[in-house]
C-alpha cells in the first residue's frame, strides 16, 4: 500500500470542538432560572436549567444549587425562568463570550409555593425594607410547608403506557389479568393494598406485574391526618344601626367597584366594628372570594374565633401555637380555595389565597403588626400593597388610629407608600376613605373617666398600688355584683432593684436594663435575656449590704388585691401566667362565666375583650410608657388608656374608669379621659410636624452591634461618614443623625449604636443606601441591621 494511502487510512473528518454549557446555552437557547437565597443579597443569581428539569421548574418553586467558589449546596427560590437570550443581556458578555453559569441540581417542589402575584409582592417588600428577596420568601413560606409536615409519601400503582389498549392480547395468569383489569379500570392510581383487596390477590401477583413492566409505581404525598372542627351553630347577622349601615354601604360600594382603596373605619370602643367587618366579608364571600382578617396575636381569643366560625362555613385561624403540620394543612386548604375566611396575626397577610376579595386589619394601631426580625415588614403596609396588586379594598378598623393612618385618611391629596418604582405604580392613586362610628351600639354611652392625681393620694404615698379612690370604687363594684378589670403594664413583683447607698439601680450583667424581682420564683430576672439570679444580698456596684425592691408589677398588684378584697376571686394575666397553651383562653372563659370577679394584667387584657358585667376599669399607673425615649410614647399612652377604658360600660349596667397618674395634665392622659381622639391627633400631629417626624418624614434606623464597645462606636462613625459623603455627592436630601448609643446601649452582651436617616420620602433613603452599600466594608466583629419605618426605638 502506498505510503500516501497508509497515511489516509487513519484519517477522519476534523473533530468539532466540544461545546461548553454556556456555548450550548447561547446556541441552542437553553433555559436559565433566576434564584434568590435566604441571605441579605441584593440581586438574584442565574443558573442553567437542564432539559430534564425545564418542564417541571416554575417560578415560586424551591431548587437546590451549588453556590460560591466552594460549591456549597444551598436551597433557593426560583423567581424567574426563561430562554437564555431573554434573561442574559449583552452587558453580561465578556469579549463576546456569554457568562459561565452553574446548573440547578434539583427541583424540590411539585407545585409552586408562591403565585406570580405573591412573588411580585415579596419583591416589593424586599425593596421597601432593604433586605434580600430570598429572606422575604423564606419568611413568607411556613416551616411546615417547606418540610411537608403532616404528610407522608405513599406508593401508588398505574398501568404502564399502552397496557390498557393491549390488555386482551396479553397472556397472563388469571389473578394477574384480574389485577391488571382492575387497575386499568380505576379512575385514579391505586395503593398496593387497595389493588390487592379489589382484585382479591396477594402482593406477589402485583410484584410479578411490576417485574414484567406492566405496572409502574409512582409516589404521591397525602395528608397523614385531618383536623376536625366541630361545626358551630350558625348565627344570623345582627341588625345594624344607622351609623353601621352607612359605613357598610360605603365599604360595599368599594367592593362592588372591584378596585383598590384603603378604608379607615374609626369607631369608638363598643361601636360594633366587628359586625361591620363580618357583613362586608359576607358580601365578598358571596362573590366566590376569600377574605383575610388580621388581628393582634393577643386578640385571637375564643370570643373572636367564635364570632367568625359561627357566621361562615369555612374559617382558618392562624396563630403562633399551631404545629408545623397544622400550618401545612391550613396552607393547602387556603391555597385550594376551600377556606372562605382566614383570621390570623401578622403573618396571615401572606396567606396563599387564590381568590382574595377583601383584607381587614382590626386594631390597626397595634405595634405587633411590625415584625422585629428580618424582614422587618409592617403588616399594614404589606396589606396595603397586596390589596393594590389584587385590586381589592383594604379595611382598617380601630378606635385609635395610628397617626400615619389618620394622616393618610384626612390629607387632602392622595398618598402612597408603594415600595415599587414610580413607573410601575398605578397611575391614579385613590385617596383613603375615612368612615366613622361615633357612638356605641344600642346608644350606650362611653364610660366616664376620672383621673386620680397619685401625687396627693395617701394610699399611694405609703407604697400601695391601689389609691384611695380606686379602692373605694372596687368595693362598690363588687358589692353591686359587677366585675373589675385592673390594668398595669409592668410584670413581675418589683420592676426596680435599688441600692440606697450609691443610688444605682441594679442592671442585668448582659443588658443595659434594670432587673425585676419576681416573688413567685424568688428570683431577679432580666426581661430581655435569659439571665436570672437569686435575690441580691448586696449591691454589685458598691458592695453595700442589702438592696431595696421598688415599684409595682402585676405580681405585687395581685398580692394587694388578694389582701384588700380577699373574698373576690382574682385572675392575673401576663406573660408569666399565660405560658401554657390554652391558659389564656381558659382564664378569659372563667372571667366570662363570672367565676372570678377581678381580672388584672398587662396589655393582653386591654384588647378586644367584651364582658358586659364589667362595671369598673382601673388603670394603676398611666405613666408607664409616657416617659420612654420614643417619639410614639404619647400616642401609645393615649391608645392604651382609650382601649382599656373601652372594656367597661358595654351593657345597661353602665361602667366607669379610674386612671391613676402622676401627670394628670399630660395631653395623652387628659384627652384619653375625655375620649377625644380628634383633639389628641391634632395636638400630636402638630408636634410631629414641628419635629420633622413621621408621618411628615420617612425614617430609617441603622443599628450596629458587636461585643466590643469601642469597635462598634468606630464602625458606626465610619458608616455615618460614608452615608454623609454619599448623600453630598448625589445631592440627596437625607438628614443623618448620629451615631449615638441606642436607648438600650447593651443587649445580650452586644453593644449597640444607631444612626437615623430621615427624608421627605423613602425613595431618597433607598437611593442613598443602595449607593453606599457597595462601599460598606464588612467586618467580622460588628454587624448592622436596617429597620425601615421603625416602631420600636429601644
Amino acid at each position: 500500500m502506498p505510503a500516501s494511502q497508509q497515511r489516509n487510512l487513519f484519517a477522519s473528518e476534523p473533530l468539532e470542538p466540544e461545546l461548553k454549557p454556556w456555548d450550548r446555552a447561547a446556541a441552542a437557547d437553553l433555559w436559565v432560572a433566576r434564584v434568590v437565597f435566604n441571605r441579605p443579597l441584593e440581586t438574584p443569581f442565574d443558573y442553567l436549567v437542564s432539559d430534564a428539569l425545564r418542564e417541571r421548574l416554575k417560578p415560586g418553586m424551591r431548587v437546590r444549587v451549588p453556590f460560591g467558589n466552594g460549591h456549597q449546596r444551598l436551597v433557593g427560590y426560583c423567581v424567574e425562568a426563561g430562554p437564555f437570550s431573554d434573561l442574559i443581556g449583552p452587558e453580561r458578555f465578556k469579549n463576546g463570550q456569554p457568562p459561565m453559569l452553574k446548573a440547578i441540581e434539583a427541583v424540590l417542589d411539585r407545585e409552586p409555593l408562591l403565585s406570580p402575584r405573591m412573588l411580585e409582592l415579596t419583591r416589593g417588600i424586599a425593596e421597601r425594607y432593604l433586605c434580600g428577596w430570598g429572606q422575604v420568601l423564606d419568611s413568607v413560606v411556613p416551616a411546615g410547608v417547606k418540610k411537608l409536615s403532616g404528610t407522608r409519601e405513599i406508593l401508588f400503582l398505574v398501568p404502564a403506557a399502552g397496557v390498557a389498549e393491549s390488555l386482551g392480547e396479553r397472556k397472563l395468569g388469571a389473578k394477574q389479568k384480574t389485577a391488571l383489569e382492575v387497575l386499568c379500570a380505576a379512575d385514579r392510581p391505586l395503593r398496593i393494598d387497595e389493588l390487592a383487596e379489589s382484585a382479591d390477590c396477594g402482593v406477589g401477583v402485583i410484584s410479578a406485574l411490576r417485574d414484567k413492566k406492566l405496572v409502574e409505581a409512582i409516589t404521591q404525598r397525602t395528608d397523614a391526618f385531618d383536623i376536625d372542627f366541630t361545626p358551630m351553630k350558625r348565627q344570623p347577622d345582627l341588625r345594624l344601626n344607622a351609623e353601621q349601615q352607612a359605613a357598610l354601604e360605603a365599604i360595599l360600594a368599594e367592593l362592588r367597584a372591584a378596585r383598590h382603596r384603603t378604608i379607615l373605619l374609626r369607631g369608638v370602643t363598643g361601636s360594633g366594628k366587628t359586625e361591620v367587618y363580618i357583613q362586608a366579608i359576607r358580601e365578598a364571600v358571596s362573590y366566590g372570594r376569600q377574605a383575610i382578617v388580621l388581628v393582634p396575636e393577643i386578640s385571637l381569643t375564643p370570643q373572636t374565633i367564635r364570632r367568625f366560625r359561627s357566621r361562615f362555613d369555612s374559617v382558618a385561624v392562624l396563630h403562633s401555637h399551631l404545629s408545623d403540620s397544622e400550618r401545612h394543612w391550613h396552607w393547602q386548604r387556603i391555597a385550594s380555595g376551600e377556606v372562605q375566611v382566614i383570621v390570623g396575626a401578622r403573618s396571615a397577610v401572606f396567606a396563599p389565597t387564590p381568590h382574595l376579595g377583601l383584607i381587614v386589619i382590626d386594631e390597626e394601631h397595634e405595634t405587633s403588626f411590625k415584625q422585629e426580625e428580618t424582614p422587618r415588614y409592617h403588616a399594614r403596609e404589606v396589606a396595603r400593597e397586596r390589596a393594590r396588586l389584587e385590586g381589592i379594598p383594604l379595611l382598617l378598623g380601630t378606635a385609635t388610629p395610628t397617626l400615619e393612618s389618620w394622616w393618610r385618611a384626612t390629607a387632602q391629596k392622595p398618598t402612597t407608600n408603594s415600595p415599587l418604582p414610580e413607573g410601575e405604580r398605578t397611575a391614579a392613586t385613590i385617596p383613603d376613605l375615612l368612615l366613622s362610628l361615633a357612638n356605641r351600639v344600642a346608644k350606650l354611652p362611653l364610660p366616664p373617666v376620672t383621673i386620680v392625681d397619685t401625687r396627693n393620694d395617701p394610699y399611694i404615698k405609703r407604697g400601695e398600688a391601689i389609691g384611695r379612690a380606686l379602692s373605694s370604687q372596687i368595693q362598690v363594684a363588687l358589692r353591686d355584683g359587677g366585675q373589675v378589670i385592673l390594668f398595669l403594664n409592668l410584670r413581675g413583683f418589683s420592676p426596680v432593684v435599688w441600692c440606697k447607698a450609691c443610688g444605682e439601680s441594679v442592671r442585668c450583667p448582659h443588658c443595659d436594663i434594670t432587673l425585676t424581682f419576681h416573688k413567685d420564683k424568688n428570683r431577679v430576672l432580666c426581661h430581655s435575656c435569659d439571665y436570672e439570679s437569686a435575690p441580691l444580698t448586696k449591691c454589685p456596684s458598691c458592695a453595700h449590704p442589702g438592696v431595696y425592691y421598688l415599684g409595682i408589677g402585676t405580681q405585687r398588684l395581685e398580692q394587694e388585691v388578694k389582701s384588700k378584697f380577699g373574698k373576690a376571686t382574682c385572675i392575673r394575666m401576663d406573660s408569666d401566667t399565660m405560658k401554657k397553651h390554652g391558659s389564656h383562653d381558659e382564664a378569659l372563659e372563667r372571667f366570662r362565666l363570672g367565676e372570678a370577679k377581678i381580672l388584672l394584667g398587662t396589655q393582653m387584657i386591654a384588647k378586644g375583650l367584651d364582658f358586659p358585667n364589667v362595671t369598673l376599669v382601673g388603670v394603676i399607673n398611666a405613666d408607664t410608657l409616657l416617659h420612654s425615649p420614643d417619639m410614639r410614647a404619647s400616642e401609645r399612652t393615649f391608645q392604651l388608656i382609650a382601649q382599656v377604658a373601652g372594656r367597661t360600660g358595654r351593657s345597661d349596667k353602665g361602667g366607669r374608669v379610674l386612671v391613676q397618674s402622676a401627670c394628670p395634665t399630660e395631653p395623652a392622659i387628659a384627652l384619653a379621659a375625655k375620649h377625644d381622639y380628634l383633639a389628641f391627633a391634632a395636638h400630636e400631629l402638630k408636634h410631629r410636624r414641628e419635629g420633622d417626624a413621621p408621618p411628615f418624614r420617612a425614617l430609617t434606623r441603622i443599628i450596629l452591634r458587636g461585643a466590643v464597645e469601642n469597635r462598634v462606636r468606630a464602625e458606626a462613625q465610619v458608616m455615618a461618614t460614608l452615608l454623609r459623603t454619599t448623600a453630598g455627592k448625589l445631592e440627596l436630601p437625607v438628614r443623618i443623625l448620629g451615631p449615638a448609643p441606642c436607648p438600650i446601649s447593651r443587649l445580650r452582651d452586644f453593644w449597640r449604636f444607631h444612626l437615623q436617616l430621615s427624608a421627605e420620602s423613602l425613595g431618597a433613603i433607598h437611593q442613598l443606601w443602595r449607593a453606599a452599600l457597595p462601599q460598606v466594608t464588612r467586618v467580622s466583629d460588628v454587624e448592622f441591621q436596617i429597620d425601615v419605618e421603625p416602631i420600636n426605638m429601644r
